[in-house]
C-alpha cells in the first residue's frame, strides 16, 4: 500500500485495512495530516485541527486493536466535524465571534455515535457565520477563486482535497448538498429526523438536518449505519431498526431504476450550460428517465422555506440578537430582523404546507423511483463573497426527503458539477442502490 496515497482511501476501504491489519489507525492520520500541512495554506477547511489530538486518539485506536477491545465499523478513520456540532475536547465555535473559545461540555449525539464506531475525531471544519451565508474563510480545492459552497464549506472541502475521508454537516436549506456539488464529493442529506441534531447548533427545528461528505456511496451507507438512531433530546427522531444501508447499497435493483426529471421552481436559475448537460444526461439515460412536473403547489415553495426558516432561526438565535446583534454580519441581522416580523398565521401556513407538499410529491415518486435535478444553477461561482444559490436544495430540504449530490460531471471551466437525486421519505437505503445504479450506468457509457 503507497503510503503516499493513503489519505485518498475511502473511508470504507480505510476501515477494512485496519481491521484486517494492512494499515495502522497512526499510519492514517499520519497521512491525512501531512496531506492537511501540503493543502491547508490554500484550501483553508479547518477551524480547529490539533495534530498531537489526532495522533493520540489513532494511537488509542490502535491499543484497542492489539488488545482486542471491541471495535466499531469506522475503527480507525478519521472524520472531520462541522464547526456547529459539539464536541467536548475541541472548541465549538459555530462561525460567529460571539461563540470564540467555546467548548461544549459534552459532545453531539453524532460525535458520540463515531466514537463509539471507532472514529478519530481529526478536527473541526470550518463553517459559515451561524450555518446561514455570510462565508468563512474557505476556498474551493479545485480554483481557490472559486467558493466552495456552504453552509458545510469546510468538510465539503476537507473531503475533496483529499484531508480526511468523511465529514459531517449540516443543511437547512443547501449547505450539504451544494458545497458537496461544489468541490466535487459525494454529499448525503438523509430523511428529516433520521439522524439526531442533539447537540448540533439550532436553526430550525423543521428543516434542520446533519448530512455526510464522502468519496463513494458505500461510504455514505457505512456512515449512516453509524448514525441513524434515535434520541431522546431530538423529537423528530424516532426508535426504529437501523437498515441494513451498505447491503441495500450494492445490491442490483430488481429492475432498471426508473427517474423523473424535475427542473423544479427554481429552473430559470439555470444558466444554460446546466441546462445543456441536464438534457444531454437525459438523452443519454433514455427510456430510463421521465421528464415530470411538479404539482402547481410546489410553486411558492421558496417563499414558505424561508418564512419557516427565518421565523425559527429568529427564536432560536433570539440571545444573539439581544447580545450581539452589532458583532453579526449584515446578512444574518436581515435575517433575523425578517423572522421577528413574521406574525403567527405567516408562519403556521407556511409549516402546513410541508405535509401537503409531501403528500404531492409522493405522487410523483410512484411513478419513479427517485427524482433527478440539477444541484445548483451551475458550477462554483467566481469570488468568495457568496457561497452560491441553494434554490435547487431547498424544496427537497423543505420536504425533508433525502437527497443525494453525484460527482458526476464537470462545466467548460473544469468545475465540477453535480447530480441530485431525491428519494422517498424513509427510504433512504433505496436512493442509494439507485444512485450506485445511476453512477455505474454512467460510467458505461
Amino acid at each position: 500500500m503507497d503510503a503516499s496515497q493513503l489519505n485518498w482511501l475511502s473511508a470504507s476501504d480505510a476501515a477494512r485495512a485496519i481491521r484486517d491489519g494492512a494499515l495502522s489507525a497512526e499510519q492514517l492520520a499520519e497521512a491525512c495530516l501531512a496531506r492537511v500541512r501540503e493543502a491547508e495554506p490554500q484550501v483553508q477547511a479547518w477551524q480547529f485541527l490539533d495534530a498531537e489530538h489526532v495522533r493520540a486518539q489513532a494511537r488509542t485506536r490502535d491499543a484497542d486493536r492489539r488488545e482486542a477491545r471491541p471495535s466499531g465499523p469506522l475503527h480507525g478513520v478519521p472524520v472531520g466535524i462541522k464547526d456547529i456540532i459539539d464536541t467536548q475536547d475541541m472548541p465549538t465555535e459555530d462561525g460567529t465571534l460571539l461563540h470564540a473559545g467555546r467548548t461544549p461540555a459534552q459532545d453531539a449525539r453524532v460525535v458520540a455515535m463515531l466514537r463509539a464506531a471507532g472514529a478519530v475525531i481529526m478536527g473541526k471544519t470550518v463553517t459559515t457565520e451561524c450555518a446561514t451565508y455570510t462565508p468563512g474563510k474557505t476556498r474551493n480545492p479545485h480554483n481557490p477563486e472559486h467558493t466552495p459552497g456552504g453552509s458545510s464549506q469546510g468538510s465539503a472541502a476537507a473531503v475533496a482535497a483529499g484531508m480526511v475521508p468523511l465529514a459531517l454537516g449540516s443543511q437547512t436549506n443547501g449547505s450539504v448538498i451544494r458545497p458537496a456539488a461544489f468541490c466535487g464529493v459525494y454529499g448525503f442529506k438523509p430523511t428529516h429526523g433520521l439522524v439526531p441534531r442533539s447537540g448540533v447548533m439550532k436553526l430550525s427545528r423543521a428543516l434542520d438536518h446533519v448530512g455526510v461528505f464522502a468519496r463513494t456511496i458505500e461510504d455514505i451507507a457505512l456512515a449512516m449505519e453509524v448514525l441513524t438512531g434515535w434520541d431522546e433530546l431530538d423529537p423528530d427522531t424516532r426508535l426504529r431498526a437501523t437498515p441494513p444501508y451498505r447491503e441495500i447499497a450494492a445490491q442490483e435493483p430488481p429492475l432498471p431504476p426508473l427517474l423523473a426529471f424535475v427542473k423544479g421552481p427554481a429552473w430559470e436559475r439555470a444558466d444554460g450550460e446546466t441546462r445543456e448537460a441536464f438534457a444531454e444526461l437525459t438523452q443519454t439515460l433514455g427510456d430510463r428517465v421521465l421528464e415530470i412536473e411538479l404539482p402547481e403547489s410546489a410553486a411558492g415553495v421558496l417563499d414558505w422555506h424561508r418564512t419557516v426558516m427565518e421565523a425559527e432561526m429568529a427564536a432560536n438565535l433570539d440571545l444573539e440578537w439581544e447580545k450581539g446583534r452589532d458583532r453579526l454580519s449584515e446578512s444574518l441581522r436581515a435575517q433575523l430582523a425578517r423572522g421577528r416580523a413574521i406574525t403567527a398565521l405567516e408562519y403556521q401556513k407556511s409549516l402546513a404546507r410541508i405535509a401537503r407538499l409531501n403528500d404531492a410529491i409522493a405522487e410523483v415518486l410512484q411513478r419513479c423511483d427517485a427524482i433527478l435535478t440539477p444541484t445548483a444553477p451551475g458550477t462554483a461561482p467566481r469570488g468568495l463573497d457568496s457561497t452560491g444559490d441553494p434554490a435547487f436544495c431547498t424544496l427537497w430540504t423543505f420536504c425533508g426527503m433525502p437527497a443525494l449530490s453525484l460527482p458526476l460531471m464537470h462545466g467548460s471551466n473544469g468545475l465540477p458539477m453535480g447530480v441530485q437525486l431525491v428519494g422517498k421519505r424513509e427510504d433512504d437505503a433505496r436512493l442509494l442502490r439507485t444512485a450506485r445504479w445511476l453512477v455505474a450506468r454512467l460510467r458505461q457509457g
